[in-house]
Order: C-alpha cells, then structure tokens, then sequence
C-alpha cells in the first residue's frame, strides 16, 4: 500500500537554481545576540545564577551561605595582687636569711642544729604542698613524707660518710611505704596514680632539702651553702618584687606572673653570688656566678612552675586550695630545687 500523495508534491526536482536557505542564521555562524530573555529573570537570580548540585542531590553552597563561626572569647588576664606578691617576697626572704645562718651553725659535731632547722623547713614544705595538691589519701601521704623528713634527716648526720646514697636509700622506702599503703586501701583506688604522684612530688622535695646536711659535712660546704641559698633568696625576692610593680610581659594570661620578674631576679642572684665569690674562702668571682646562676635560675623556674600548676588545676575545674598553701609553694619549692642543685655544683666545681 502506499500513500496517495508523494512527499514530493508541489516541489519542482529539477530546479536550476540553489535550494533556498533555511530561515534560521547562516550556517559557520554563531546565533546573534539575544535581544531579551524569553522569560523574565528576577533580580535575586541575575545576582546569584543558578545554583548547581551538589551529589546527593542538595544544592551546592555558596559562602554567603555558610554559617558565620562567633568570635573567640577574649579571656581577661588574672589580675596580679600587689600586696599578696609583697608578702611571697618577704617570705623568700626569710626563708634564705634562716637557711643561710642555720648554716653557719654547722660544724664538726654539731649538726644537730641545723637539722633542727632543715626539719622545720621540711615540715613546712608537707604541710603547704599537701595543702595545695590536696591528694587523696591526704593524711596518710602527709604522715608518710614527715616520716621521711625525719629519716632523711637522721641519715644525714649519723652517716659516716657525707654522701647522697643514705639519702636515696630513704626516698625509696617511703615510695614503698606510699605504695603500700594505697593499696591497702579500699576507697577511691581509680585515683591511686594521682595520689602516688603527689607522694613521689613531695618525698622527692624533703629529702632534696636534707641535701644541705650533707652538703655542711663535706669541705667547702659552708660556703658553698652561703653563695646559693643567697642567691637563690635574693632571686625569688627580687622575681616577686618585680611582679608587685611591673608584672610584664605577662608569660600567660591566667598566671600572675611577669617575664621581667624572672629574668630580673636570676641576674641578680647571679650578680650578688659573684660578689660573695671575691670574698669567701675557696671560691672566685666566676665559681660564685657560675655556681649562682645555676641555683638562682633553678629556683625561679621552680617557682614559675608551681604558678602553672595551680593555674592548670582551676582551669580543670578544681576547688582552689588553702590560699596561704598555694602562695608557699613556690618558694618553697624553689628552696627545694635549690639545695641539690648546690650539691652538684659543689661536688663538680669546688
């Protein structure tokens, strides 16, 4: 079957002429430029174009999009209390002056008084540092580190050679005592890694101040005693001064202490060490700055560093401590530091 009309019909085939042009644009041509939109574009789409897809079919997004994230808080720096740094610094003080003379107190035979003083000095230490770390177990950790004081103490002057071993020997029965009696107890066993932590801080520091014993029985020991403890005074003094009057630059903004107080107070413990040094017995005004510097820089690092801790503890969300503990426990941590720190210097520069 085929259809009645041809699809040819009404066209001339054997025209002579070109087949006329279709009625769009030329052909190699690009279409010419649009004179409108067919559809009128509204203001908000000619702004943004259109939005492409993202996988998953959401829409792709844009900056103007995007959440804008709130500003960092801005933490205020800790306030520094002048009359608060005025009173560390005046115990510093007091702390050096009652060490040093103690020491002059020692002598062949008679070393009892300055144990006395060393084991008040020692007692002092447990009870602040207890205090302030509050960890658990407190009394049975602050018991054991007195018993220490005592032993260290005792093994210093019966000793029959002036030497750290006897020292050692103690420190390491109290860390057994300690570690026995955590586990014997029954409570809070999740925090014994805490407790036996706070334990081994503080035996650690009353048998460093037990060093100062030791250190009056060997020659030169006297001196030695007098040039750092001296020098250690007077730099943490001087480092707490300086923060009552010019606590900048601040070394963090939730410690209260200054970079100009510690560098000022260790080149003065330096400074007065090297002078002692041309005139004691033994030693020049280089062994007096090099062993001076080294006890002096110890000690306010030391003392800093306890700033750090207590700032570490409240920002974890701890209860502050016993105000008065936590103020002693940089100096007396300094003092702590100090005293092998003197040993050492002793024993390898004298």
């Amino acid at each position: 079957m085929y259809p009645s009309t041809s699809p040819e019909t009404g066209r001339d085939p054997w025209a002579d002429g070109p087949r006329p042009a279709p009625a769009g644009p030329p052909a190699g041509y690009p279409p010419g430029p649009r004179t409108g939109p067919a559809v009128e574009e509204t203001g908000e789409q000619r702004k943004r174009g259109p939005r492409r897809a993202r996988r998953g079919g959401e829409p792709a997004r844009r900056p103007d999009d995007e959440t804008v994230e709130p500003e960092e808080e801005i933490v205020p720096p800790v306030p520094v209390h002048r009359p608060l740094a005025l009173t560390v610094a005046g115990f510093a003080a007091l702390l050096g002056v009652g060490l040093v003379l103690g020491a002059q107190t020692a002598g062949p035979g008679h070393r009892l008084p300055f144990a006395g003083i060393i084991l008040g000095v020692q007692l002092l230490y447990v009870l602040a540092w207890t205090m302030a770390m509050r960890p658990p177990a407190l009394a049975m950790v602050a018991l054991v580190s007195a018993g220490v004081a005592v032993a260290a103490d005792a093994a210093a002057v019966r000793s029959e050679i002036a030497a750290l071993a006897p020292l050692g020997y103690v420190a390491a029965g109290g860390l057994l005592l300690g570690v026995l009696g955590q586990l014997v107890r029954r409570v809070d066993r999740a925090r014994v890694t805490e407790s036996l932590g706070a334990t081994l801080l503080i035996v650690v520091g009353v048998v460093a101040f037990a060093t100062l014993i030791v250190l009056s029985r060997i020659p030169a020991g006297t001196q030695a005693i007098t040039v750092c403890l001296t020098a250690t005074g007077v730099a943490l003094t001087v480092a707490r001064l300086t923060d009552a009057v010019v606590p900048r630059p601040r070394l963090a903004p939730q410690v209260p202490r200054g970079a100009a107080g510690v560098v000022v107070g260790a080149m003065l413990g330096t400074l007065v060490s090297a002078v002692l040094g041309s005139y004691l017995v033994g030693f020049t005004p280089t062994s007096g700055a090099l062993i001076g510097l080294v006890t002096a820089g110890t000690a306010v690092l030391a003392d800093l560093a306890v700033g750090y801790a207590e700032a570490g503890r409240l920002m974890a969300g701890e209860p502050p401590t016993m105000w008065i503990a936590r103020h002693l426990q940089g100096p007396l941590g300094g003092f702590a530091l100090a005293a092998p720190a003197a040993y050492a210097m002793c024993t390898l520069f004298l």
